[in-house]
């Protein structure tokens, strides 16, 4: 099983890479706005990534852990819950990466700091609601699956994180 989830893990990166790709060429030159009057291009981004994120860790989670119909029953409603508040946490991070990368030209100090404070305050907001969920999946899937679960998700989220800092310019 160690080596499907290897190959899984390669087969999600591949998928998150070609849908960021696809969501930044797809971005209109012009600037132009949604209705909403904000770029189009950066929420358009936004929800292929999260939904090519959420239901790739949703799918391998299911792939890589058995569980009973009893666990399932109680734990998939909860993924997902534990999901939504990921999309906010990641939202908020790829909103900052544009902002950077649009300004990163004119870019000053000020602006490399937001960057990686922005970093720095995702990975903290990340561990605490990866510890708030670790308790709670615990109480229904036990010890060693609640570990297995995060473990899983936890090398999904370093991959994607790669990808992301590798979109981002080096402050110069």
């Amino acid at each position: 099983m160690r080596h499907n989830l290897g190959l899984i893990i390669g087969t999600c990166l591949v998928g998150v890479s070609v849908a960021l790709a696809g969501a930044q060429q797809a971005q209109p030159v012009s600037g132009a706005t949604g209705t909403s009057g904000t770029p189009s291009s950066i929420e358009e981004m936004l929800i292929a990534v999260r939904s090519d994120l959420q239901n790739s860790r949703a799918d391998i989670v299911a792939k890589n852990v058995s569980l009973t119909s009893e666990q399932a029953a109680k734990f998939w409603p909860m993924f997902e819950t534990y999901q939504k508040e990921q999309s906010v946490i990641i939202d908020d991070q790829l909103k900052n990466v544009q902002w950077y990368i649009e300004r990163f030209e004119e870019a000053d100090d000020a602006a490399a700091l937001k960057l990686f404070e922005g970093h720095l305050e995702r990975d903290t907001r990340m561990t605490a609601l990866r510890q708030k969920w670790l308790g709670t999946f615990q109480g229904v899937l036990g010890a060693k699956l609640a570990v297995r679960v995060m473990q899983i998700d936890r090398r999904l989220s370093l991959v994607q994180q790669a990808y992301i800092a590798s979109k981002i310019p080096l402050a110069h």
